[in-house]
Order: C-alpha cells, then structure tokens, then sequence
C-alpha cells in the first residue's frame, strides 16, 4: 500500500509480519474491514495492466488465405481419411474447396490449381502456415527458404505467398474457422463417393450454396460481395496451367517389374530386364516412360489417405438398440442395396430379428469384395435365412 512499509514480525505476534505507516502506526498485513475497497480496487487495476487487448484487422480485397482440414469420406464401404483444401478471401467471407487425397506437394498444387480454375482468377497474396510442401526452412530473420517446385508455381500464377510466424496458426483466422466449419458442416453425414469429380462437385456444391448466406457484418449477401467488390481484384489465369510433378527413375527388376511410389508396375514386353525408365508421379497417377521419353503406361498413383474399415458389427448392434433410427443413420446409405432393403423393413419386430442376424453374420463375413479372405455377406445364401 502507499505510504506503508512491511518490518519483521515482533515477538508474541503470531509470525504475521507487520506494516508501518510515515506516522509509525503499525497494523497487522491482515487487514481490517476498512482496507477491503482499497484492496479490491487495486485488484481490478493490476487485471486491466495484464490485460491483453486486440486489434481489429482489415483485409483487402483480393487477399486470401490458405490451409487444409482432415475430413473423412466413404468408399467401396470403407471409410477414408481425406484432405479438404480451402482457400478463404476474408473480404468477403467467400470460400473455394478442393479434396485431395493426401498434403503433399502434387496434392497441394493440384488443389491450388483446382481452385484458381473454380474462381477464374489468382489471388494477388495468400496466406500459409509454414507446410512442408512450400517451405524447406526458416532463417533466422525469418526468411523463407522455399521449395522449388512451389518457387515455380508462385511464379508461373504471379501471387505472393506469405507465411505466417511458427506455430501461428492464429494470424490467419478466417481459414482456420471456415476449415472448420467445413469440416463439421459439409462433410456430416460422411460423404460416399465412387469417383473424385463426384467428391468434387459434392463439395463444390457446398461451397456455392455457403455463399448465399449474408455476411455477418456487412450485411450483405457473400456471393455479392464476391462477385461485385472481390472479383475484379484477382489477377488473370495464365493461358497455361502449371502442371506438378516429380521424376523418377526405376530400373525394371527380372520379374519385368518397376517399383515406384509403393506401387509395384509391370512392364512385361515393354522393357528389358535391367533397362532404366523414368517416371512422373502426378498427383493420381504415374507415367512410365521410355528412353526416348514416350509413354510406355499409365497407372493411377496409390491413394495415400489413411482407410479404415466400417465397424459394421457395432453398427448393427446400435441400430439393435433403436431400430425404428435404422432408416436415418448415415451408415445406411453406405450399405450394397440388397442390405439396404434387407434392414429397412417397415415391421419393427421384424427389423429387430434381421438386426440380430447381421449383428452376428457381419463378424464372420464382409460387405466389401471378395479378396480379404472372407466372402460377402451380400451374395451369401446364409442371409435367405433370415429373410421374410
């Protein structure tokens, strides 16, 4: 306190240590009632000197900012683990998406490119966390040492890049929310696909139907606000796409085989034992190609996202549970459509004893194709048995 100094404790006081005020008034640290308002108002302006304040910022029109989100999708009744690229203009609130198998640089490129064609123009300056794909190190002074494939892309569509600093996801909020929110929104109940353009225009149609909504400050509709005020500031497609991709070589093994990306490639009556090809990894396919660099074959690339099978067992047994919900589970739509039929039979008794059967025949045969050592469920004569 003002004007107060703090002495040792005097003999037969307890051990509670003193204060004496410029008159020599000494009273015990443990304040009376009477130093209660000067307490709490102290305690209120030593919060306001710790206080952290924020500055509201203001994005240009034409500036974006770009991350991914791991989302999952359904196919061949498989779930797989699958990256959503999205590119947000904080101006407008607009947003553009692009899925993509995995993060890596083809991938990543692939989803820029992608989405510059979706929206008919370049971004004069994005934003990006410090991804692998685009940034080999950081200096000390915080320069960035790039990649040279992303130098090449940067160059080759006129856009800056900039980064934001080390664990600062923060600096580019608009991204980081509409990440997840894409994440939750489109991507619930778990999307089926059989074919990436059909993924594609699934998310597509998400993102157009996102930018009907108003802004919410400005008060306006996000595709207005797109098209009459942000649009114009992109800058023009160049006239020919950049395309990313990686050589490789291989030497074909005597089984007449090369191994690249994983992905064993025979090349039997197209090459020699011993003979060296090269080969260009795209983001979803491989071309081999001879010594004189011609197309031999063409392979799609591995996917690389993660895949998991659907529980099926424990699906079954949840809609055993509750089996008037079985017509609005998500994991309906991914069943083959003899089971679909199967289970959504109106009699609920009925449906509760088919439920018991699956419950059961799903730990000992698959609903996918034959090749992992069980047989499908679907085409087993077993399921005549439970069938009315």
């Amino acid at each position: 306190m003002p004007g107060w100094k703090k002495i040792d404790c005097f003999p037969g006081n307890s051990g509670i240590p003193l204060l004496v005020s410029s008159n020599g008034c000494a009273t015990s640290t443990s304040f009376p009632a009477a130093n209660a308002p000067y307490v709490k108002r102290r305690r209120t302006e030593m919060e306001l000197e710790r206080a952290k304040t924020y500055e509201r910022l203001e994005h240009p029109p034409g500036e974006a900012q770009a991350d991914f989100t791991t989302i999952e999708v359904c196919q061949n009744q498989k779930l797989v683990s699958y990256k959503l690229f999205v590119l947000s203009f904080p101006y407008s609130n607009a947003a553009f998406v692009y899925p993509v198998p995995s993060e890596n640089q083809a991938c990543f490129l692939e989803a820029m490119k992608q989405v510059f064609d979706q929206i008919g123009g370049v971004p004069q300056r994005i934003w990006f966390d410090n991804l692998s794909a685009a940034v080999v190190h950081i200096e000390k002074q915080g320069e960035r040492q790039l990649t040279d494939m992303f130098r090449r892309f940067c160059a080759h569509y006129r856009f800056e890049a900039v980064f934001c600093n080390p664990y600062g996801g923060h600096e580019k909020g608009p991204v980081e929310t509409k990440c997840g929110y894409s994440k939750r929104d489109w991507a619930v109940p778990i999307p089926l696909f059989t074919s990436q353009e059909q993924l594609t225009a699934h998310f597509k149609d998400q993102a157009e139907q996102d930018r009907k909504r108003h802004h919410d400050v400005k008060e306006r509709q996000i595709e207005e606000l797109w098209q009459e005020e942000e649009r114009r500031h992109l800058l023009q497609l160049p006239e020919e796409p950049f395309e990313a991709f990686r050589l490789q070589t291989a030497v074909v093994n005597k089984y007449g085989e090369i191994q690249v990306d994983d992905a064993v490639i025979p090349l039997l009556g197209q090459a020699s034992p011993g003979t060296e090809v090269m080969a260009q990894l795209f983001w979803d396919r491989i071309v081999v190609l001879d010594h004189r660099h011609e197309p031999m074959r063409t392979v799609p690339r591995p996917c690389t996202g993660k895949t998991a099978d659907i529980p099926w067992s424990q699906v079954f047994a949840g809609g055993l549970r509750k089996p008037r919900s079985v017509t609005h589970s998500q994991f309906l739509r991914m069943l083959p459509e003899v089971l679909k039929t199967y289970v959504t039979v109106p009699d609920v008794d009925i449906r509760k004893e088919r439920l018991q059967g699956l419950h059961y025949l799903s730990s000992v045969y698959t609903l996918e194709h034959p090749g992992n050592g069980r047989p499908p469920l679907y085409t087993r004569s077993c399921l005549k048995c439970f069938l009315r």
